[in-house]
């Protein structure tokens, strides 16, 4: 029923995927990126087995040696590939997105999802006609093994970079990988941690339990299990790996948002020596919990437009110690640029063991703010709708940006408004330290976005 091509790559229905369209893009991808070997992992999805099999005979064909990682999370193709000498990488995957969807998500030799400049290259090669003809001598295929303990090792020396060590401390945690990629990397993390894992959905068939996407009304069962297990945490991840969610030992979910902020966190009271001037980067919509708490550790912040790719660029040119999005994505140079539940999992857990406070209570120790999302039907320019809100804002707010849709900072909160990527939708959200402020906020913008979609 539907096709996107975006800077995330590709995502299809599996009614429109089909041999034809897949051996397009690998056969593109395999013209565009330099001579040498490819990486491929795919997230658990059924569909994803035989995708794997056309992208792996396309690339070969094309004289690529592929290095298979069989079914890996998203970062763990990303890790693999920034630390050897491929020249790509390529991860089956449709995110968070149902059983009904699947995908491919493109990464240059760096390990780092293809840019805007770079994905138009890529593109123009995969309108033409150029990459399909075979380059006359045939790739080896290699299938990696022990790449799950090699990935927990980079995490380790990541934090041990920071001088966080994980303690003796034990704790409990009940993990639900939607069956997915992430079934045996959470559950080996948690026992390299000296952890007790409860697994609740980690058999790596592919089929979901319930809706993939790590968002609390998707998580009742989790919820449920962390308190019957009497658990310290509740660890939810999407199926390719990328994104962390969290459950407190109270069976509450505590929200996407405050992942990011909790490892910032993290890494401001725990890493030795203590950090006294860093740098961090997240996107326009991220909560501002963890740029306050970087703030007031002296810390400069940064924000760029929605992606992980331009998260990522800003961490690179600002030499950035962490980064991440509000979707619950936390990016840890120090293991690879990219984002990874794993480094999540394990400065979240750090914390715990180190300060010995459960979670309800690192979460409530959180800056206090209020963030209200919302979107309406939207088709057209929405350039007039930006002009009237920013005209209307113009007066009392202290930094306008166009980079992304419209952002508005204030001295205590923002509002960003954008247009979606594949819906006929404007999306805003609101945030505020004040909940009635950021409430009084949402009806002003809402009446805004009505007058004009009126006119």
């Amino acid at each position: 029923m539907a096709i996107i091509r975006s800077i995330s790559g590709l995502r299809a229905t599996t009614d429109e995927l089909t041999k034809e369209l897949v051996q397009s893009y690998a056969a593109a991808f395999a013209t565009y990126v330099p001579t040498g070997p490819i990486v491929i992992g795919r997230d658990g999805r059924p569909s994803g087995s035989w995708m794997e099999e056309v992208i792996i005979e396309t690339l070969l064909k094309h004289g690529h040696d592929v290095i298979s990682l069989g079914i890996a999370p998203t970062p763990t193709v990303q890790l693999e590939t920034e630390h050897s000498l491929a020249v790509g990488g390529i991860s089956i995957t449709a995110s968070h997105n149902p059983s009904e969807w699947n995908g491919m998500k493109f990464l240059h030799a760096g390990g780092v999802f293809l840019n805007g400049v770079e994905n138009r290259e890529f593109w123009s090669i995969l309108d033409g006609a150029s990459h399909q003809n075979d380059s006359g001598t045939v790739g080896i295929l290699t299938c990696l093994e022990n790449v799950e303990q090699r990935h927990i090792s980079h995490v380790f020396q990541s934090l041990h970079q920071l001088g966080i060590d994980s303690s003796e401390h034990v704790l409990t945690a009940v993990v639900d990988a939607v069956n997915a990629s992430g079934s045996t990397y959470v559950p080996a993390l948690l026992q390299a941690m000296n952890c007790n894992g409860i697994s609740l959905y980690c058999d790596q068939t592919g089929v979901f339990p319930h809706t993939p996407e790590p968002i609390s009304e998707n998580l009742g069962d989790l919820m449920n299990a962390v308190k019957h297990n009497k658990a310290d945490v509740g660890i939810a991840v999407d199926p390719d790996a990328d994104r962390l969610v969290l459950i407190d030992e109270l069976g509450n979910p505590i929200g996407e948002e405050k992942t990011i902020a909790l490892c910032v966190k993290a890494i401001i009271e725990i890493a030795s020596p203590k950090i006294v001037h860093g740098d961090l980067a997240v996107n326009l919509s991220t909560s501002l919990m963890s740029e306050i708490i970087a703030r007031n550790a002296g810390w400069n912040v940064h924000r760029t437009p929605v992606g992980e790719i331009n998260v990522v660029e800003a961490m690179k040119t600002n030499a950035c110690i962490i980064g991440g999005e509000g979707s619950g994505g936390v990016i840890l140079p120090s293991c690879h640029y990219g984002r990874d539940s794993l480094v999540g999992i394990a400065l979240i857990l750090s914390l715990m063991k180190h300060t010995q406070k459960p979670l309800s209570v690192l979460s409530a120790e959180l800056p206090s703010t209020t963030m209200i999302k919302g979107k309406m039907q939207w088709t057209g320019s929405a350039q007039e709708v930006f002009q009237s809100i920013e005209q209307y804002y113009q007066s009392s707010c202290h930094e306008i940006r166009h980079d992304d849709g419209l952002w508005l900072r204030f001295s205590e909160g923002w509002i960003h408004v954008r247009t979606s990527n594949t819906e006929p939708i404007l999306r805003f959200i609101v945030e505020h330290t004040s909940k009635s402020e950021a409430e009084q906020q949402v009806g002003i913008l809402t009446e805004l976005l009505k007058s004009k979609l009126a006119q």
